[in-house]
This record gives C-alpha cells, structure tokens and sequence, in this order.
C-alpha cells in the first residue's frame, strides 16, 4: 500500500512540473523511483516559474536557468510582480554553496574564483531591475537596496531549502556586487554563513569627496603629474578630439543625452578615476610630440565609450538611480582644468537620472551599512586593491574587527582587477585559511 500511493505522489509531482516548467523532466524509470532530481525539487519552489537545464559547465554536474517570480514591491504587493533571473550550478548537496551577488547582470555560467578553488556549487543572482530581470515599465522608486535584499534573501532561502538544507552559504560579489553583499549582510546577517566582498565602495555621501582626495595622492607625484598633463593636453586639443568623437558617432551610431560637447569634457574629466581604477601602466600615456589620433585613442582606450553614451547609459539605468539615490558615486573637480572649462564647479551625474524623474540622495541606507559592520557583523572578508580609485571610499575596519572575524585585504598597487588571486602566495594562503575555517565551522 506504501508503494502505491509512492507512486502516486510522484505521478502527481511530474505532472505539476510539466506544466509548470519549460523543460519535462527525465522519464520515471518503471520501478518506483526513490529520490526526487534537482530539476524537480528546483521546479518545485512556490515562486519559481520557469526552470531550464542547461550543459553542464566548469566542475558542476548540472547546471540550471532558474526565474523567480519576485514581488516589485516587498513592502507593497499590489504592485506586481517581476521575473528575476538566476543561474546555479550544481555539484554536490553537501558542498558549500558560493552565492555570487551580481551588482548588474548575469555573467558567464562558469565558476567564480571562489567556486572554482572550493570545487563548490555556485548561485548566480541576477540584480533587479538588470538585463534580463526588468519589469516592462519600471517604478524607480521600488529600486531600493532593500528591496534587493530582500529579492536575494526569497532565494538563497529557497534554494537552501529545497537542494542544500545542510550546505555551507557563502555570499562574494565584485564591485557594486560587493556593495549588494554587504547589503545583504545588513538585512539578513544569518541567510548565509560567511562573505567575501571584493573592490567594493561604501559612500557616504552623493559625490563622496573621498574621491578627490585619493586621486591627489595616489601613485607618486610623477604619476600624478604625467596623468594630468595628459588632461590639460587632451583639453588643449579639444577641438580636434571633439570632432573625432562626433565621427565615431556617427560611424557607429552613438549619441549622447547631454550632447557630444559635454560627452568629450566628462570623458577627459574621467580619464584619472579611469586609469587608476584599471591599473593602466604609466607607461602607455603618450608623450611628446604625438598626433591627435594618438592622443584620441589612448583617451578611448582608458576611458572607453561605455559609460557616456546614450545606448550604454540606458543599459546602465539602474547603475545610476541606485548611485544618485542611495549608493553614491563620485563627481568630477574641474579647479586643475579651470582655463579650459571656465568652471571649478564640481560636474555631477544628475543627467543620468531617469528621463522626467529624479530623487534626494538618501544617506541613511549606507551609514546603516556602515553601522552593521563597525558593531555587528561577523565572518565578512573584503578585499580591495591600493590603487584602484574605488579603494577611495573603501571598507574601514574598528578595533575590534578581527574578534568578530571581520578582516580586509589590501592588495600593493592593485586595481579593480584585484582578486584572491591577485595577492602573494602567503596572503593568499593566509585569506584562504580564513574562508576555510568558516567552512568547517
């Protein structure tokens, strides 16, 4: 009689996931099957609407494209919903379970770093409101870090439930993936064991002074000095990149919100922060008597089009509403350059709000951040690299940070590029003994 109605229960789960998935599941071989697979706990989750296998990648066994469907409001449901976008790869229900954070879209399905050294599983979330996790029409205000704690909350608790109830859960995200971490963290301290959060910024402040201070001592002062006679001399030719500028927008068809004239100021003005973020070698700044051209493309090749132009900003919409309201971001101090831009007015990012919408920066959201980590956060380790521009408005650690196993790493004139990786063989040894005993705990 157990039997029979075993094998009624699991008819009865099968025909559920049919309808409710993209993909059906493997035929029930004519015995009584015992276990439940992955794809069917997974598309068993109440808020999971589609699931899809997908060939297996890196280390993992399995590997799957997981939608929740996720509220566009979690402190008011009557607004809808959205479908949010999650990769996991699977290995083993006993191993730890690295959760990448993602501060943008999804990346490459392969293992992270972390994932890759503990041969571990891997949960990739996509952030709200990025690449393929947007609602139709988006209400900007319901893009709150909050709200995005609480959308990774719904789903690392799902998953642990459903696939890893006694796994291991460390969280890790890189750049505005660790501001996402840390964000987390201070919403849900215990949704996972430990984190690990790489290059990440905690601003106080909408255009963080820190910024302007770090970029006047970073490096030495020769280096210091060779970027900036580099500005003055891109400002000095301004005329001839401008028109270079316009002829790559047409050739390519990019336009810029605010006009190409400003689109070539905050360019030149973004070359220092650039070049220090991405650990540019002083030796690739053009020098003497060079050609426009030259001076265009190495302008071009630090900077990039990427971050100014309209189709890239539209891409990163929500980049920027969540910097110029609750996350913070920098501005750029024109006073060295007051001959060509006739200003020493601080240039600001308020074009890239939202078209016919715009908010107050909200401080309290990073300075309760800030809080959790000076007083109460526990098995939390950051790293960062001493040159990147971003370590300007780094992590700051108390006194009594290492009794609660609160730990930062700064790698000697690394960049943004910086990862576990990155550090000498001791260090890095020394970071992974850390992680490792968080593991075993």
């Amino acid at each position: 009689m157990k039997n029979i109605r075993s094998y009624f229960i699991i008819s009865l789960v099968l025909l559920f996931i049919s309808c409710k998935t993209s993909q059906v599941a493997d035929k029930v071989p004519s015995e009584i099957a015992i276990e439940i697979s992955n794809f069917e706990k997974l598309a068993s989750i109440k808020n999971v609407v589609s699931i899809e296998k997908h060939n297996p990648v890196s280390h993992f066994d399995e590997n799957y494209e997981i939608w929740f469907q996720q509220p566009i409001d979690h402190n008011d449901l009557s607004k809808g919903t959205f479908k949010q976008r999650v990769f996991l790869g699977f290995e083993d229900k006993n191993k730890p379970v690295i959760v990448e954070l993602r501060g943008y879209g999804i990346g490459p399905e392969r293992a992270g770093e972390l994932a890759d050294h503990y041969q571990a599983n891997q949960l990739a979330i996509e952030h709200r409101y990025f690449n393929n996790s947007r609602p139709e029409n988006i209400d900007w205000n319901t893009l709150t870090i909050e709200n995005a704690a609480k959308d990774q909350e719904n789903i690392i608790t799902a998953i642990k439930n459903a696939i890893y109830p006694d796994a291991k859960f460390v969280s890790t995200g890189i750049s505005k993936g660790c501001q996402t971490t840390m964000a987390h963290r201070r919403y849900f301290p215990k949704n996972v064991d430990a984190s690990v959060c790489y290059v990440g910024p905690l601003n106080y402040q909408r255009e963080d002074p820190r910024v302007y201070s770090f970029l006047k001592n970073v490096g030495t002062k020769e280096e210091r000095e060779k970027i900036t006679a580099f500005q003055k001399l891109c400002f000095e030719n301004r005329s001839a990149l401008l028109e270079m500028m316009k002829n790559v927008g047409e050739e390519k068809g990019m336009t810029w919100e605010f006009g190409v004239e400003k689109a070539i100021d905050y360019t030149i003005l973004e070359y220092s922060f650039a070049f220090w973020q991405w650990g540019t070698p002083i030796a690739s700044i053009p020098t003497g008597n060079i050609k426009t051209e030259d001076i265009y493309k190495h302008l071009i090749d630090v900077v990039g089009y990427g971050f100014f132009d309209e189709e890239a900003v539209a891409d990163l919409q929500p980049y920027f509403w969540a910097a110029l309201t609750e996350q913070g971001i920098y501005g750029y101090e024109t006073a060295p350059f007051k001959a060509y831009l006739n200003t020493e007015e601080i240039y600001k990012f308020d074009w890239a709000f939202p078209e016919g919408i715009s908010k107050n920066y909200n401080l309290k959201p990073m300075q309760e951040i800030k809080s959790f980590i000076d007083t109460s956060a526990e098995d939390m380790l950051f790293i960062y690299g001493e040159y990147d521009a971003w370590s300007a408005t780094a992590v700051e650690l108390t006194e009594d940070a290492s009794q609660r196993e609160v730990y930062k790493f700064v790698n000697p004139k690394g960049s943004h590029t910086t990862r576990i990786k990155s550090f000498n063989p001791e260090t890095k040894n020394r970071i992974y003994t850390i992680i490792d005993g968080w593991l075993k705990e």
